[in-house]
């Protein structure tokens, strides 16, 4: 498929980039679209929940009250599970949420993703551009000027772009990655994918090969 290219004031700049139907024109996966956001939700988890159990909140050692003749029930510690204080029955214990997944499945989840988008007409393409300094005033104009300020959008640039990067931060809804670090995950949790121009071969080779 062919899309054509913008120019950052919204207009046509007479280009066009042709996209691979091998990689935005097959049938998307849905399961495997599933799988590639369930891994990387979950190896995102810290993993870090816990909650005290009986051995381990302050207090015991000394029986509360006597045995018989209060009229309550039989306790031998105020770090019972059942007493106000005491320690978690069941409570989470730290561990990991680490999932994996084949290479071949992320990389046809990834596919499945750009096709979903391509399909649903939600893919830009933009020439590239950058700033000299850092101004969140300048990409919010690029953006205004494209008519997405409104809408959650994936900027995808070839590289490392700190002058991008901090121009785009405090737009809450803009994300600037690199191309080939984008994840199934990223793709699908912006409305709008715009790539630079130069970034489209950068996202492609890797899901080529």
């Amino acid at each position: 498929m062919e899309l054509k290219v913008l120019k950052i004031n919204g207009t046509d700049s007479g280009e066009k980039v042709n996209l691979p139907d091998e990689i935005f024109g097959i049938e998307p996966n849905t399961h495997l679209i599933y799988q590639a956001v369930r891994t990387y939700l979950s190896n995102r988890r810290q993993g870090t929940h816990k909650t005290k159990e009986r051995s381990e909140v302050r207090g015991g050692g000394k029986k509360p009250y006597r045995q018989k003749g209060t009229g309550n029930a039989r306790r031998g510690t105020n770090r019972s599970p059942v007493m106000v204080g005491g320690g978690t029955i069941f409570g989470p214990k730290p561990h990991r949420y680490y999932l994996d997944i084949p290479k071949k499945a992320a990389r046809l989840a990834r596919k499945s993703a750009l096709s979903l988008k391509a399909k649903e007409n939600e893919i830009t393409i933009v020439e590239d551009f950058n700033f000299e300094k850092p101004r969140t005033k300048d990409m919010l104009e690029v953006i205004k000027s494209l008519k997405l300020d409104a809408t959650k959008t994936l900027l995808l640039v070839t590289e490392r772009n700190e002058n991008l990067y901090k121009s785009g931060r405090n737009l809450p809804k803009l994300n600037v990655l690199i191309s080939d670090q984008a994840a199934t995950y990223d793709l699908l949790n912006n409305k709008m994918i715009l790539i630079q121009k130069s970034a489209v071969e950068k996202l492609c080779k890797p899901l080529l090969s």
